[in-house]
This record gives structure tokens, sequence and C-alpha cells, in this order.
């Protein structure tokens, strides 16, 4: 009998001439050092490497720098979701004591995390309208260390007033994290508009697929950022290679399926503006949104992909609307190829109360569209027959 190896992990990697096209995926979760020395240099910072996987692997690094190319970043961080990179970057910086301002219509997770987490913490937090700076300048305390804005909020498409709250943050010594999910680097780059730390959900736009879930950080100051991952790492907010692999492949189209989509968006909203039964719509770029005139300085032409609207009547409304354009997946998410809607207050901010929600403009008839890549004259057929099933249910 021929002599075996007996021990299966000998055999090397096969060494090539050429190298792929297309980036490998590591999923291994240990790599083997030669010696004591140079496992102390890797974990010292003196010798490049990888040790163990929660701390960093490849996949997320080569996915992490092509995000930085697009924000004009260095050194950030792939994490596990997009709520795990707001996690820690408000985890990673703040202590007991702290308190964190945030845009009063963010995401409803992360509304969730000032308000009901931080402050099992020690960590207090409010909420005030981004678009208004006096009265966020009013919100701020002794205390505040950081502010966390959405660029347009989520749902409602609102523009915070970035360039007024990046002053008053700088002037005051206070840290702002903006939350660039839905505008994307291709609408604007916050790091030039006074931003501290960028914040990405790598899951909507940036992959593109609703195969990936992953999370963006980047910092400015390189303390922030070791502060950023040594809680990520500690808490194990490790993001999949395989994620990374399909995110990464995924934003080699990026740009042209936003341009596409953004397309398609305008259209789309001018569309459904004028269908009967429909009160309103929200596309940052169009004469009748509140925060037009913010919207073209701060993005030119850039409207972006999503588009909310609100029809007249409520649920009964909502529901024949949804059943009647089957082929628009109803779905809680944003950014896919394909076009999705969403019905807010059933899904990101159902743990608000009818009147907090009603507050902040969310009916039970406020719809909020991802608008994808097809043709846009299936896409006017769809809600065209929806907002008609939605009228003839409120009519009857």
């Amino acid at each position: 009998m021929p002599d075996t190896p007996s021990l299966i992990r000998r055999t090397p990697w096969p060494q090539s001439a050429s190298r792929p096209l297309g980036t490998p995926i590591q999923p291994s979760v240990v790599y083997a050092s030669p010696d004591p020395d140079t496992l102390d240099a890797q974990y010292g910072g003196t010798v490049p490497g990888y040790t163990y996987a929660r701390e960093g692997h490849p996949n997320a690094d080569v996915l992490a720098q092509k995000i930085d190319g697009l924000e004009g970043a260095e050194g950030g961080l792939v994490l596990g979701s997009g709520m795990a990179a707001v996690t820690a970057a408000l985890m990673g910086v703040l202590k007991a004591g702290d308190h964190v301002l945030g845009g009063d219509q963010l995401y409803g997770r992360s509304l969730r995390l000032l308000s009901q987490d931080l402050p099992r913490f020690g960590i207090n937090a409010s909420m005030a309208d981004s678009t208004d700076a006096a009265a966020f300048e009013a919100a701020i305390r002794p205390e505040t260390k950081l502010i966390l804005l959405e660029v347009v909020s989520n749902p409602t498409l609102r523009l915070a007033d970035l360039a007024a709250i990046a002053a008053m943050a700088k002037a005051r010594g206070i840290l702002l994290a903006v939350d660039n999910t839905f505008t994307t680097p291709r609408g604007i780059r916050p790091f030039e508009h006074g931003a501290d730390i960028v914040i990405h959900s790598v899951t909507k736009i940036l992959a593109g697929h609703s195969d990936a879930t992953l999370g963006y950080v980047a910092t400015r100051d390189p303390v922030l950022r070791k502060a950023i991952y040594d809680f990520a790492v500690t808490t194990g907010m490790t993001p999949s290679p395989f994620d990374c692999w399909l995110a990464e492949r995924g934003l080699y189209s990026f740009e042209l399926r936003y341009d596409r989509s953004e397309s398609n968006a305008e259209a789309l909203a001018a569309f459904i503006a004028a269908q009967p039964g429909v009160k309103r719509v929200l596309y940052p770029t169009r004469y009748d949104h509140p925060d037009h005139n913010r919207a073209v300085a701060m993005l030119g032409a850039r409207g972006g992909h999503m588009v909310s609207f609100e029809l007249e009547g409520g649920r009964a409304a909502a529901n024949a609307l949804t059943r009647a354009a089957p082929d628009i997946a109803f779905a809680p998410t944003l950014g896919d190829i394909g076009t999705t809607l969403s019905h807010p207050a059933s899904s990101s901010h159902r743990a608000l109360t009818p009147e907090a929600r009603e507050a902040l403009g969310i009916s039970e008839g406020f719809f909020r569209i991802s608008v994808g890549v097809e043709d846009i004259n299936l896409l006017t057929a769809e809600f065209g027959a929806g907002i008609a099933a939605a009228r003839a249910a409120t009519e009857t």
C-alpha cells in the first residue's frame, strides 16, 4: 500500500504563472503562521497577513477597498450588515454619559437603536428635524458627542441640511456620522461635505441583487477607525466571505444600475403624480418636493433611485395596490436590480405608534419604491393598474 500523508492540511495551494480574473473566495476561518515571531509581528502590524477571520479576511478587504474608492475613503471596514455598521460606529466611539442626536426620519431600526437600545448602556439619544438646521442646533446638548444623519431620509425622502449641520458639528467638536445608503457615493460623497464617519448598508444598491447582507463604515480619523474596528471584532460582526464576493461582483455594475434606476425613478415619479387617487409624490428633484432647492444644491440632477408616494385611502387601498401589481415585488428592501415596493407602516416603521408615524408623514396609504432597471413601460403599466385598483377599493 503506498504511503499517504498523515496530515491532510499538508497539500500546498497549486501555483500558477497566471492569475484568476475573478476574485477567489477565501472561506478559511484561520490562517497558519510559520512561527510565534511572525504571529507576533502580524498582530503588531509590522508584518501583513491574516490570523483569524473574525479579525479580517481577504474578501472583506478587497470589497472595502473598492467602496473606499467610491467614497474617497481609506481603511473602510466591511461588517455583517448595515445595522452592524451603524451599531459599530456608535458603540465604538460613544460611552456612558454621552448623547447622540439623530435625524427624526432615520431608518426604523436606527431609530430603535437610538431610542431603546443605547439608553440601556447609559448613552442618551434624542431626535430632531434634520431639515431644519435651527431646530437641530437647539437639540444639541453639552454632552452631545455624535450626530447621525441620512442625507435623504428613509422613507419620506427629505433632505437634511447637511452643510449647516456639518458646520455646527465642526464648530462644537461633535462627530458627524452620515448614513449614505440611499444617496450612495454616486449621488454625494459625505466626506467632502464635513462628515467624520460614513456608513452604508452594502446589502442595498451597492451589492444590488438581494443576495448578500453586509455593511460598511469608514472614518477620516484612524483613531476612530481603530475604536470601531475593535468593537466590531470583539462583538463578532464578521462578514461572510461569500457575501463579500457576491457584493464585489455586484459592485462592478453599480454605476450602470444606479444610472438606469435613477432615470426610471424620475419618469415613474412623474407618471404616478399624474394618476387620480394619489395625494402626493416625493422625489428629490421634482419641483414640488419640499426640499427641492436643497436637493438641487446638494445633488444637482441626481434625484436617486427612490420614489415615495401616498395614496388616498388607508390599508384597504394599500392592499388593493399590491395585489393588483403582482410583478412588482412587495418586499421590505431597497436597491435590488429589480423594482421593489415597501409599505413602511407595516414594515420598517411598524414599531412606531400610529401617531408617531403620522407625525413623520407615514400613513397607511404611504409607499416607498426602490426603482430598478426594468423597461419603464413595464413599470408604468404595473403601477397604473395598482393605483387604479386602490382607487376602486377606496370608492367602494
